[in-house]
C-alpha cells in the first residue's frame, strides 16, 4: 500500500492528529499563565471580575421535544417522497404509507400534549 493511502485512513488520521493536539496542548501548557496564590483560579466562572456563585441552570426540553419530532418526522418523509424513484410500481403505496406514519406520528404527539 502507498504511505499516503494509509495516513488518510481515518484511524490513521485520528491518531495523528491526537498525538500532534496532545503535543500542543503539552507545550502550550508551560507558556500558560500559573497563579501560585489561587492555582484553583482558572477553574472557577468568570463574570467581569466578580466572583459568582457556581450555579447550575437545569434544562427542560419538554416543551421543545414535539417541536423537535415533527420537524424531524416532516423531513424525513419529505426527503423519502421526494426521492423516492417514479419508475418504481408500488411507489404510490410507499408514498403514501410515509404519508399515513407521518400523520399517525403527528397525531399522536398532539394528542400527548392535550391529554397532559
Amino acid at each position: 500500500m502507498n504511505v499516503a493511502l494509509i495516513i488518510i485512513l481515518p484511524p490513521v488520521t485520528f491518531i495523528i492528529m491526537l498525538v500532534f493536539f496532545i503535543a500542543v496542548s503539552h507545550f502550550t501548557d508551560k507558556m500558560a499563565y500559573k497563579n501560585s496564590q489561587n492555582p484553583a483560579g482558572k477553574t472557577k466562572a468568570y463574570a467581569c471580575g466578580e466572583d459568582v456563585k457556581e450555579h447550575r441552570v437545569k434544562v427542560n426540553y419538554a416543551e421543545f421535544f414535539p417541536f423537535a419530532f415533527f420537524f424531524t418526522i416532516m423531513h424525513v418523509i419529505t426527503l423519502m417522497i421526494a426521492t423516492s424513484p417514479e419508475t418504481i410500481k408500488n411507489a404510490l403505496g410507499i408514498t403514501l404509507l410515509f404519508i399515513i406514519t407521518a400523520f399517525l406520528s403527528i397525531f399522536i404527539i398532539f394528542r400527548r400534549e392535550r391529554d397532559e
